[in-house]
């Protein structure tokens, strides 16, 4: 964490980090909120983890949000690229579909089906889709909500004025925010997959989840731990503007590890 926040002073002007960074390696990726002040994170990085590093800048008071989710030494095996790539995929849907109007619930729900269609490509899962969201799969995979307002605080207020209840569902009921999307809002979008060992063996416990999973695959990404891809973005007028400038995709990462190049790109994007 220290090391990050000279990083943002020096080369951002950001003399403070949003919250305590989450630094995540191997099975402790799949801690959604690893590590804080008491307890900081000190786990020898092994060769071959998973690391999943969810660390902001605060500048004149306005925080960021990221997640960056990467191979520890520089290359991604068949499994780690395969639940990135279906992490990914699930982000660039999710943005490609926001726009003002649409409601907040309704892309986390759209996340859920994109992880479970990919999981079943991956041969961790099988059977329809459809069937595994009426049991509520997707929250065994993905237990946090899709995304939160970001503004002064890192889970920035106005999530559920008045009016607007809480869903009570698995996965659903952990949303910051279940309002309809307008725009101006600055939100982060924050997919992940991971494999919680407690999650799973529940999963497995249920008649109508376990149906689903194919347990001599699922037992091989057993400590895996996770992944989770988290941008900032600000609703426009017919879409989103993409706030985060960072490596991405499988190979841009791997040569940005190797290289240094840096793939990102100095002016936001649009969807």
């Amino acid at each position: 964490m220290i090391l990050f926040q000279h990083y943002c002073y020096t080369y951002g002007g950001m003399r403070h980090a949003s919250y305590t960074c989450i630094c995540g390696s191997g099975d402790n990726s799949a801690i959604l909120h690893y590590g804080h002040a008491g307890a900081p994170n000190n786990k020898v990085i092994a060769d071959g983890d998973m690391c999943l590093f969810d660390m902001g800048g605060e500048y004149y008071c306005y925080t960021s949000d990221i997640t960056c989710s990467f191979p520890a030494n520089g290359r991604f095996t068949k499994d780690q690229r395969s639940i990135y790539e279906a992490v990914l995929k699930s982000s660039r849907a999710v943005m490609a579909a926001i726009k003002p109007g649409v409601l907040w619930p309704d892309m986390h729900r759209l996340a859920d089906r994109v992880h479970l269609e990919e999981l079943v490509k991956i041969s961790i899962l099988h059977g329809s889709v459809d069937d595994m969201l009426k049991v509520h799969l997707g929250a065994v995979f993905m237990p946090h909500g899709l995304g939160h307002l970001l503004g002064i605080d890192v889970h920035d207020v106005g999530g559920y004025p008045e009016g607007v209840e809480r869903i009570s569902e698995p996965g659903l009921k952990s949303l910051r925010m279940g309002r309809v999307v307008q725009e101006r809002m600055v939100l982060t979008v924050e997919p992940g997959i991971y494999f919680i060992n407690h999650l799973l063996d529940q999963a497995l416990a249920s008649p109508a989840q376990q149906c689903f999973i194919n347990s001599d695959v699922l037992a091989r990404f057993r400590g895996f731990g996770g992944v989770r891809i988290e941008d900032d973005i600000v609703v426009t007028a017919d879409g989103v503007e993409l706030l985060t400038c960072v490596p991405r995709t499988v190979e841009e990462i791997e040569e940005f590890m190797a290289t240094g190049v840096d793939h990102s790109k100095a002016s936001s994007q649009k969807f």
